[in-house]
């Protein structure tokens, strides 16, 4: 697979290139912002949604047992955990998942627990229905993010019912260690507090074998938690809507549900079924090589700033393709550094800020595209960077 193949996106509804001028107020900015890839999917995926849009008759999905099953194989060939099938029910992405989890085992009023700097849907959903953000922020040493347990204990109250856990971290790169969600697993269980495990980046890990989904803990673990997956970053299918939560305990999964039917959020996107099947049962090869292909893109980032522009840096993140660069050295406020970025840099990226204050002085870059692109922003950051410079 070609991944330096160049895809025009423009003119085709994506979000990231024809949304530009409302988001930025400009239209010459690189759009390196929302989470998707400049990549065309995988073959498979390609054929196998071609085949059903060549009949003419687009009707409401039935959601069959292979989507499950790819599901289940696809778990148990990547990580070597077993999935049961009773486990299993679709939903219509992670984000409307979250909803549905904070419907079904929260009430308004109560206490949910986030770990700044983090994707920012775990704020709006949170504040969105009526319960309380309780921000448990993670350390950063260089550039490294760690859990502060300590903190996490101590923010606790009678009131905290959940715990949304990114896993791997959205924006900072981390792949949480074994031991260190079994730190914080021990601190849930101790107060009864539901995990809620967005591991929709998952696949995206650069090591093999190195992330734990949350159900494989324990048995404890499992019966405390809901895990979300989906292909939908890894393999590019996001506008898709298709993913799945992991629900061992059958009184979560029973409330899970009715939370579902509640919102009338069963059916599936019919493409999106093809695709889910494809991808999971298909498309390993693929992520192979886009892995890569992403890792190599992250190295050159790492190494183009230390070597050209050292008052900004980024770690190689250990999964995902969102690179979190850190713009402190430029002495920059938030509002400033934002300008910099869209007026002078011209470029496209998610302010740190919107990560929580945690992410003050720090940018986050989606590099699942083209080497060509990625050169282009850089010399764009190098240029901008030498100017201000000389204007300091």
């Amino acid at each position: 697979m070609n991944f330096n193949e160049e895809h025009n996106r423009k003119n085709t509804n994506s979000t990231k290139w024809d949304s530009i001028e409302r988001v930025f107020g400009c239209t010459d900015v690189l759009p390196l912002w929302v989470a998707d890839m400049d990549f065309a999917c995988a073959p498979e995926i390609v054929e196998a949604i071609t085949k059903r849009a060549l009949h003419p008759i687009y009707g409401y999905g039935h959601i069959p047992e292979a989507f499950f099953e790819s599901a289940i194989n696809w778990a148990n060939k990547r990580y070597h955990t077993t999935i049961k099938r009773d486990w299993l029910t679709n939903v219509p992405g992670v984000v409307p998942a979250l909803n549905l989890a904070i419907d079904a085992f929260t009430k308004p009023g109560d206490d949910i627990i986030i770990q700044p700097p983090v994707y920012f849907p775990f704020f709006s959903t949170i504040k969105n229905n009526g319960r309380n953000i309780i921000e448990n922020s993670l350390i950063e040493e260089d550039g490294y993010y760690y859990m502060d347990l300590e903190d996490l204990e101590n923010k606790i109250t009678t009131k905290t019912k959940m715990i949304i856990l990114c896993s791997p971290a959205n924006p900072v790169g981390r792949v949480w260690t074994k031991e260190e969600l079994s730190g914080l697993f021990k601190i849930c269980k101790k107060n009864k507090i539901v995990i809620i495990a967005d591991e929709i980046h998952a696949d995206l890990v650069y090591k093999k074998g190195t992330h734990t989904p949350f159900y494989s803990l324990s048995e404890d673990a499992a019966n405390m938690s809901i895990t979300f997956m989906s292909p939908s970053k890894t393999f590019n299918i996001a506008g898709l809507f298709s993913s799945l939560a992991v629900i061992p305990n059958q009184d979560l999964f029973i409330e899970f549900t009715h939370a579902i039917t509640r919102s009338s959020l069963e059916n599936l996107n019919i493409f999106g079924i093809e695709a889910v099947i494809a991808a999971y049962n298909e498309g390993e090869k693929w992520l192979d090589e886009l892995l890569i292909h992403l890792k190599g893109n992250a190295e050159y980032i790492h190494n183009f700033l230390k070597t050209n522009i050292p008052e900004v840096k980024m770690r190689v993140t250990e999964a995902t393709y969102l690179g979190w660069l850190d713009f402190r050295g430029l002495g920059l406020s938030g509002d400033e550094l934002n300008e910099f970025m869209i007026n002078d840099a011209k470029l496209g990226l998610n302010e740190g800020r919107g990560f929580g204050l945690d992410g003050d002085g720090f940018m986050r870059l989606n590099y699942a595209c083209t080497r060509k692109t990625l050169e282009e922003a850089m010399t764009r950051l190098e240029k901008a960077v030498k100017a201000y410079k000389l204007k300091v």
